[in-house]
């Protein structure tokens, strides 16, 4: 059994936002969960460089393509930091050894079906996106992302014969093989293949890339598209094209092989990237887990825009507990989720300063002039606590974060319920000390449920109320913020 998560890999054009943070915690929580479990995992996460949207923001800063991108991957791998993540694999795909080989042998084995041919081709190009649009599928013109006219482009390019594999692609997802979440991605996605699959363009000029990208076999004039060589990243970090070992373990003989990405780029992962590996003769992701976008005032975080929020500023603010149970907390599995700094206070504050935090310090107060004995077997805090794991494991393989940690508040509420109603300041005074100390040890030992479920989620937080119950010495896991 393998467990083998992945976040998009961003683009690079700019520093990370809040938008990124959302979906490296929301796969860190997976991978965490997982090695919980005792299960293999491993997680990777990296930055996607060969993008032309990267040459025109670094030509615009005046900087380097080479140092400009290096620069905003820095930022992007340090998040590893700041967002208390434990990704094992960080891939740059301008610079890491293991990816070009990977992707070029990708290409040939693809050529070799006979799957791509060249043609010349007029389109709508957005920038912001890399892709080309359909009129149809524009929004008064624009192009329904980014809110901007794309660009009239006519380029000799080569082409994959998407259109070949339809009902391929189809049966993996109708079938349940490949698993899309929420069913509202899934229906999106059998929607778009029903209605038609046409053949992509795949490589770009090399002059129109500035020389930058990865060349295509046998044609240097032309250079691999953004999209095909970024998607080759989950099996080419494995070592796909040069040391397969990894690749045999985790993609090819892992029990689960699972993307974790934004809505905007589904088709990619659901559609493009399952008949690329259909074509080459891979095994398929089993799950594509599709999150939402993050809001200001109403519109998307963008950088474009210029609304997007610093991950690093928030966690110097506020701290990665308070950041990261607002992200798992709080965020709609459907539906766009509008930020404030207030809400994640407020989420804070309500669920683990007040909730878990004071359950820990009111249970190490009575500890430390009591002593704890044989915990009570039966009772609904014991029952909640025992059922807690597998709430959140149902919870969690259907990608529902607000689920798992509404488990984890119910759990926390409950022991304060039963503080309440056990009163063990009257029992002490009252002179029952074997009633005592099996309500303290009960409470103990909700608490280091809570300790060891808290972990995906606020792993900082988690290992802080871990050490406290076992020096018995309590102080504010989860401070107030001001």
């Amino acid at each position: 059994m393998a467990f083998y998560v992945t976040t998009a890999i961003p683009y690079v054009n700019a520093a990370p936002h809040l938008g990124h943070a959302l979906e490296l915690v929301q796969a860190d929580a997976l991978a965490r969960h997982r090695r919980l479990r005792g299960e293999p995992v491993r997680f990777l996460t990296g930055t996607d460089e060969n993008a032309l949207k990267n040459v025109t923001a670094a030509a615009a800063a005046g900087v380097e393509i080479g140092a400009f991108v290096a620069a905003n991957a820095h930022r992007f791998a340090g998040l590893a930091g700041a967002l208390a993540l434990s990704f094992d694999d960080f891939i740059r795909t301008a610079s890491d050894p293991r990816h070009a080989p990977g992707v070029i042998a990708l290409w040939r084995q693809t050529a070799a079906r006979g799957d791509f041919y060249r043609r010349s081709y007029d389109g709508l190009y957005c920038t912001g996106c890399e892709q080309f649009y359909d009129p149809a599928e524009l929004s008064a013109g624009l192009c329904p992302e980014h809110g901007v006219a794309p660009e009239k482009v006519t380029e000799s390019n080569w082409f994959f014969k998407l259109s070949g594999y339809a009902e391929r692609v189809l049966d993996a997802i109708e079938s349940g093989r490949v698993r899309v979440e929420p069913a509202a991605r899934r229906n999106e996605v059998l929607s778009f293949v029903r209605s038609g699959l046409r053949d992509i363009s795949v490589s770009r000029p090399a002059e129109r890339a500035a020389g930058w990208g990865i060349p295509v076999p046998d044609d240097p004039g032309q250079v691999v598209y953004v999209w095909w060589d970024a998607l080759a990243n989950y099996i080419t970090a494995l070592g796909y094209g040069t040391d397969d070992t990894a690749y045999r373990t985790w993609w090819r003989d892992s029990t689960e092989r699972v993307h974790v990405i934004g809505k905007g780029i589904v088709r990619f992962h659901a559609v493009y990237w399952l008949a690329l590996l259909i074509a080459t003769g891979q095994p398929l992701p089993t799950a594509v887990f599709v999150h939402e976008y993050l809001t200001a005032d109403g519109a998307k975080l963008s950088k474009t825009k210029g609304n997007a929020i610093d991950p690093y500023e928030l966690v110097a603010r506020h701290g990665n507990d308070a950041l990261r149970w607002w992200l798992l907390s709080d965020v709609a599995a459907l539906g766009d989720t509008d930020f404030t700094a207030e809400r994640l206070r407020t989420r804070y504050h309500q669920d683990l300063a007040n909730g878990a935090g004071n359950l820990v310090s009111r249970v190490l107060s009575l500890t430390r002039r009591n002593q704890p004995g044989q915990a009570l077997g039966t009772g609904e805090l014991p029952a909640l606590c025992a059922a807690l794991p597998a709430a959140i494991d149902s919870a969690l393989a259907a990608f529902d974060f607000r689920a798992a940690t509404e488990a984890i508040r119910t759990v926390v509420a409950a022991a304060n319920r039963f503080v309440e109603a056990e009163r063990p300041w009257d029992l002490a005074r009252q002179d029952r000390p074997d009633h005592l100390a099996a309500v303290l040890a009960t409470l103990v030992d909700a608490c280091r449920v809570l300790a060891r479920e808290l972990s995906p989620f606020v792993p900082e937080g988690a290992a802080r109320i871990a050490a406290q119950l076992d020096a018995a010495a309590p102080h504010p896991v989860f401070p107030r913020l001001e």
